[in-house]
């Protein structure tokens, strides 16, 4: 049925028109989450559909996963979301999935854990170094209360910072994206339940606070494409993706985005900068995979030659 529908549809795909935005169109599930729908999203999502569906008719399966992947405030909640609402207008059932849901911690102490992974290496990278002192752990206290100790500009006049800095980043980079920060095999198992064709799913919701963890019951009885989107969908922990679709970006183009979803009070620190720094190189790293890759721009990339 899902591969009659997408051969269907990409035999007319010519014709095809972006259904307009409604009020009531699919979105993540992440509770609290704020999408801003703009012209441009419209633009890049009706460029990736023709594509999409090309690549749904090419798998094998009544029940397909779309991963929608990128760099944090990249678009990708947009974007899933237009890609969702054009699949649905089509007549295929379809839900969008926030990997949001799915870190080990609520935001609020996972921003802490990062904080504290890379506060606690640096700390040991100083030490290790034999430059640690009593000046040393003034200047440090000083750093961690202005929140400063990650900025670069910070380590000019300071050259024992220079290690600290280098050894809690790369604590961080072992830290961010990892199962040890994110829950790969409950989504990994929310996959292998969707395409066994089970017709009730239980999906994890989280918000901002401790008390605001809850499972909601969800109805997949008609639903033949799953899309998640999530900046960790293309690495190599998740299983079972059939449609990789990366939005890529630069880290200075991604914090505008964010500020405007409000979804981090201090986009703009140093430390922040740092774990977008580091996400986009894992991305780097596993953006080949994807079968889609957009750019900023709109345009297309190969991916044999991302």
């Amino acid at each position: 049925m899902l591969k009659e529908k997408a051969n269907a549809i990409y035999e007319n795909i010519a014709s095809w028109q972006a259904p307009a935005v409604t009020d009531d169109m699919p979105k993540g599930d992440m509770p609290g989450d704020k999408i801003a729908i703009g012209e441009d999203h419209i633009r890049k999502a009706s460029k990736i559909f023709p594509k999409l569906i090309k690549l749904i008719t090419d798998v094998d399966s009544e029940k397909v996963v779309v991963s929608v992947f990128g760099g944090s405030g990249v678009g990708k909640s947009e974007t899933a979301s237009l890609l969702a609402h054009y699949l649905k207008a089509a007549g295929v059932g379809v839900y969008v999935l926030s990997g949001d849901n799915y870190p080990r911690r609520i935001p609020l102490y996972n921003d802490a854990e990062r904080l504290s992974v890379f506060r606690s290496a640096g700390l040991k990278g100083v030490v290790s170094s034999g430059c640690y002192n009593d000046y040393v752990k003034e200047e440090l206290s000083k750093l961690w209360a202005a929140e400063t100790d990650a900025d670069p500009k910070e380590a000019a006049s300071r050259e024992w910072l220079f290690s600290y800095q280098a050894a809690g980043r790369r604590a961080l980079r072992g830290y961010l994206g990892t199962p040890a920060e994110q829950d790969y095999d409950e989504i990994n198992a929310i996959i292998e339940a969707f395409k066994r064709g089970d017709k009730d799913i239980f999906l994890k919701r989280m918000g901002r606070t401790e008390d605001e963890r809850w499972y909601d019951k969800v109805s997949f009885a008609d639903t033949n494409v799953l899309i998640i989107e999530w900046t960790h969908g293309g690495n190599e922990n998740l299983r079972g993706v059939d449609v990789p679709v990366l939005l890529n970006s630069t880290p200075e183009e991604t914090r505008e985005h964010r500020r405007l979803r409000a979804r981090d009070g201090k986009t703009d620190s140093a430390f922040t900068t740092m774990v977008l720094e580091i996400e986009q190189e894992e991305l780097d790293r596993v953006g080949k995979q994807a079968k889609i890759i957009m750019a900023k721009s709109g345009d297309f990339i190969d991916p044999a030659t991302f």
